[in-house]
């Protein structure tokens, strides 16, 4: 989910000389149309343009199965299915539909998919219009008979079968999931002796392999140009979100963003920014968690979460009250 954007960041850690990434992973390709905010990786070598045009080959297929905002995606052609239908989905979507299952069950339906059809009653719809149908508030949530993920589409591996139509939106872990998939693809297409280290940046959702620890900015939600601490990765994903980059008004004047509940299906307002770690050894799929459980934990409580899943959290709720788990790997700077 859009949040925060963590950049790697040039503020040396104590311990060590400083060293821009830049000059640890001195090849970026860059892929500045994907996913509507852009991907970017970070390697220590060149990766050959076969490799290269295969990515981008890629992020095509993938746009073109899972985005809600081209119509002739087959997402798309879900949310304009009349009596619904069956719809194949590539295999690679399989552990993406299967943690959908999981972050639905754990929150009790505060992350649905299906909450893509809130999204566009609010005014972020494919056309970016930001305009709220007059009745979105009637109509919100699963609380006014909106489509629910357990209930109103029946999964079958890779399938979905509906009987209306259905809105859905990946969003929440759709940049992370992404992240993962060209992680594989790095590791098993590079065709060097040595593993390659690299940083995937995946609009702000950071995949991170290197040798040494690299430092990251906690982005301000009320001044981007700020930061309100940093931590250090070397092995793992790092996520944010936040409502900040991502926000509109409604004609009363409301303030509306995309980090909705999907049972009322309304704007969460009592958080301002969560930042969320996992490490490889905690999830296979560790972007598309952390990607996630930083859209989750505006909805549900880290607690709740932690029962579900192996994750670090930081959190800055709305009254700038800020609050982290134990082995998070950095902190909030202090007055």
């Amino acid at each position: 989910m859009t949040g925060p954007t963590q950049r790697p960041h040039d503020r040396p850690p104590h311990d060590r000389p400083h060293v821009r990434l830049t000059d640890r992973l001195p090849h970026v390709a860059a892929f500045p149309d994907a996913l509507g905010t852009g991907l970017l990786l970070h390697t220590d070598v060149a990766l050959d343009d076969g490799l290269s045009n295969r990515i981008d080959m890629f992020i095509s297929t993938y746009e073109a199965a899972l985005s809600r905002f081209k119509d002739d995606s087959t997402v798309g052609r879900m949310r304009t299915a009349t009596h619904g239908g069956t719809f194949d989905f590539p295999d690679w979507t399989s552990g993406l539909f299967c943690l959908y299952d999981r972050l639905f069950a754990a929150t009790d339906g505060a992350i649905d998919p299906c909450v893509g059809e809130d999204l566009i009653r609010l005014g972020y719809d494919e056309s970016y219009s930001f305009t709220t149908a007059p009745d979105a508030a009637e109509h919100a949530g699963a609380i006014h008979g909106r489509a629910v993920w357990s209930a109103d589409v029946e999964r079958h591996g890779t399938t979905l079968i509906t009987h209306s139509p259905v809105a859905l939106d990946f969003g929440a872990c759709g940049k992370g999931y992404l992240a993962d998939l060209l992680a594989g693809m790095l590791g098993d297409g590079a065709g060097h002796p040595q593993p390659i280290q690299y940083v995937i940046d995946a609009g702000g959702d950071l995949l991170v392999h290197t040798d040494e620890p690299i430092t990251i900015a906690l982005e301000d939600p009320t001044d981007p140009a700020n930061a309100v601490g940093v931590v250090e990765i070397s092995q793992g994903a790092f996520c944010a979100s936040s409502p900040s980059r991502r926000h509109w008004s409604d004609a009363a004047g409301h303030q509306l963003h995309h980090l909705l509940n999907a049972i009322d299906g309304l704007p969460v307002d009592d958080v301002a920014a969560t930042w969320v770690a996992v490490m490889p050894h905690a999830a296979s799929l560790s972007t598309a968690l952390a990607d996630g459980l930083a859209t989750a934990l505006f909805t549900t409580s880290a607690a709740q979460l932690r029962a579900h899943f192996d994750f670090e959290c930081a959190i800055l709720n709305a009254n700038r009250a800020a609050a982290q788990s134990p082995n998070f790997p950095g902190g909030f700077f202090t007055h």
